[in-house]
């Protein structure tokens, strides 16, 4: 896979898919510019090699519509506060005008267009559609990991124009290609869907030393051990395959749970009129015990029902054992960072991926089609 240094940029026109797909209040204000920020370095590069750059995102899921308060001009703002430099916001994502605008572009300049979503051709990666974008630049640049496993027009972008990994993608690759990780590798995996975290779970069990389980899912396990789980959440479907799974000695469930009144619970003593919240205290014990050697912890998923303050404490107790270990620590999905941020860590971790999908998808090995288009 090529990558910025692959290229000569000076007054190229340079299209980079970021994604500041950010967090907005109800008139649309910005609340939190990490995705912002991740960009940053990149474009920082590209203006020192004087490239002129046009930059692409999604925000939100507005289907193919305008909708005002996913419009780009606030994102357009915060950039320019960030960069110290002005941001020329277009209206649209293709069309004469966006034409135009490039075309005037001077070396050094930078132009936002506006959500790519607004269209339905970006979610079809419709090929007329396709066709424009490509037609604004000489280079493609992808900064979007958290949705490269979406075959999306603007993700896609390779496959007419030349194209290479930015920075922050070249990072989340070499920090999540276990390949090159230090051994031995922990995974903490939490969260709800057995549908989204079982094949992650399978992939780990093969390439990782042990794949320690938490969240919501633990109960199906329990379940398919044949314990009593209450009116905890469960998936029967994946029974069959929970069954199987915990056969592997490197799956490590919790030996204890909190339960919704409170109370700390043995894994196989939930009352039949409770649901299981949180990992227990000894649960917690547990896996600081097998993180305590790792020369990689990588974690994905709350074990806990973390927001709540009664149930905070199995996912406090796993986010402080990771940050204080030794280990390479990385982390990624929404949930996980928001809890990290929570507990004021993130300073503690080595990286924090950008994308949750992503980052499962990958770990998972399946094929991420902007990759591939990018690795043609």
């Amino acid at each position: 896979m090529k990558t910025l240094k692959d290229f000569n940029f000076n007054n190229k026109r340079v299209l980079v898919r970021v994604n500041y797909d950010v967090p907005v209040d109800k008139k649309g204000n910005v609340t939190d510019s990490t995705k912002i920020e991740d960009s940053l370095p990149t474009i920082k590069y590209l203006l020192s090699k004087n490239a002129k750059i046009i930059l692409m995102s999604h925000l939100g899921r507005p289907e193919g519509k305008i909708v005002d308060k996913l419009r780009m001009n606030r994102v357009a703002v915060r950039l320019s506060k960030l960069l110290n430099k002005k941001v020329l916001k277009l209206d649209d994502c293709i069309g004469l005008n966006v034409k135009r605008a490039v075309s005037g572009m001077k070396a050094k300049d930078i132009i936002l267009l506006e959500n790519l979503r607004f269209h339905k051709g970006e979610g079809a990666d419709d090929l007329g559609f396709k066709k424009k974008l490509a037609a604004l630049g000489d280079v493609y640049v992808n900064e979007a990991f958290s949705n490269s496993h979406r075959k999306h027009a603007s993700m896609m972008l390779p496959e007419l124009i030349p194209g290479c990994a930015g920075l922050s993608l070249e990072k989340e690759l070499g920090f999540l290609s276990l390949d090159r990780a230090k051994n031995p590798i922990i995974v903490v995996i939490g969260g709800v869907k057995m549908e989204t975290k079982l094949p992650v779970i399978k992939a780990m069990l093969k390439k990782a030393d042990r794949v320690l389980v938490g969240g919501a899912m633990i109960y199906t396990f329990y379940r398919a051990q044949g314990y009593e789980i209450g009116k905890s959440l469960h998936e029967d479907s994946f029974l069959a395959e929970a069954k199987k799974l915990i056969k592997n000695k490197n799956l490590v469930l919790p030996v204890d749970t909190i339960v919704s009144d409170k109370k700390d619970v043995a894994a196989d003593k939930i009352p039949k009129g409770k649901a299981g919240m949180d990992i227990g205290p000894e649960s917690v014990k547990l896996f600081k015990k097998e993180m305590m050697n790792a020369g990689t912890l990588i974690w994905n998923g709350p074990p806990g029902k973390f927001e709540e303050t009664d149930f905070s404490a199995g996912t406090r107790g796993v986010a402080k054992a990771i940050a204080e270990s030794r280990a390479v620590k990385i982390a990624g999905g929404g949930d996980t960072m928001a809890a990290i941020k929570k507990f004021r860590l993130e300073r503690r971790f080595d990286h924090i991926s950008t994308g949750g999908g992503a980052m499962l998808e990958f770990l998972s090995g399946k094929d991420m089609p902007a990759l591939t288009a990018l690795d043609k």
